[in-house]
């Protein structure tokens, strides 16, 4: 398979996931609430896609798609939403609250960057070549703790790569009246070196995350990537206040999965398609049909 319909495939697993929690979402089969990543799947494949064995990787509450391109099992991912056993925390994190491997997830806005950058230092103190990457998005520019964070990465080199992904709307609020200034400058006042791409197109951003990740490894010190992106999902479920003719209008000009499979031939799609869905479903149905906790069990459980 082409690496444009690896790529395509890695970005359509994500979408059908995240369309996959709407639609079932008011069955009343998932707990407590979420945070999609519908529009921006170009910038988890084409960050991630880079990231070696032993880096680590923080998210925040839309943190499914980093999830699910870091490597992460869907079904896993549904029956922690589920609250079953057999989610990624046994169902005690549910959909923001993530830790696999080398990832972890928290839905405090701001919170994990402090822990993201004093991890990137342990990691560095250790001797070894592994980097953080650290996810966060624009409402989170508006937090304290973010730019301690940001000096004392800068003061000490700490090896890690701050992706902001600006998807110009903190819950409700747009980015023009909540942000003033440069996003770049932020990180460029603290001596962190910073680029910023607007664009969709995962063949775009994937080579300038390598580039950066390659050099935070070898220089062990931050820097930051901006995406400016689109969601096209509500910032939950249903608490979107756009006018619906601007996120259709969103989907035609910057949809990451329209402008990759645009490069694939028509029956190839067709067949990933049918693939990814069918895997997706699977892996819902197995969340599904996996044991919820008993009330022993719950008792037991420290």
């Amino acid at each position: 398979m082409s690496e444009n319909a690896e790529l395509y495939r890695e970005m359509l697993r994500i979408r059908r996931f995240e369309e996959t929690v709407l639609e079932e979402f008011s069955s009343g089969v998932f707990y407590g609430t979420t945070h999609t990543y519908i529009g921006q799947e170009a910038n988890a494949v084409g960050v991630l896609r880079h990231c070696g064995s032993d880096d680590i990787v923080f998210s925040n509450h839309r943190c499914h798609g980093h999830f699910i391109a870091y490597g992460g099992e869907m079904r896993a991912l549904y029956a922690e939403m589920m609250g079953k056993p057999a989610g990624i925390s046994g169902g005690r994190g549910g959909s923001q609250h993530v830790h696999w491997r080398n990832f972890y997830s928290n839905g405090i806005l701001g919170s994990t960057i402090p822990i993201a950058t004093g991890t990137a230092l342990a990691e560095k103190r250790k001797g070894g070549d592994a980097i953080t990457i650290a996810f966060l998005g624009d409402g989170a520019l508006g937090e304290g703790a973010v730019y301690e964070s940001l000096n004392m990465a800068a003061l000490w080199s700490a090896p890690i790569l701050y992706v902001l992904e600006n998807n110009h709307i903190a819950q409700t609020t747009p980015t023009e009246l909540a942000i003033a200034g440069s996003m770049t400058a932020r990180f460029e006042a603290f001596g962190i070196p910073a680029e910023e791409l607007d664009s969709s197109d995962v063949n775009e951003i994937s080579p300038l995350a390598q580039e950066m990740i390659s050099t935070v490894r070898s220089e062990k010190s931050p820097r930051a990537l901006v995406l400016h992106t689109q969601r096209f999902s509500p910032h939950s479920k249903g608490d979107d206040t756009r006018d619906p003719a601007d996120v259709d209008a969103l989907r035609e000009t910057r949809d990451p999965l329209r402008i990759q499979g645009a490069r694939i031939p028509d029956d190839e799609r067709e067949t990933i398609l049918t693939e990814v869905d069918d895997e997706v479903q699977a892996a819902f149905a197995a969340a599904q049909a996996a044991p919820q906790w008993t009330p022993a069990e719950t008792e037991a459980t420290p």
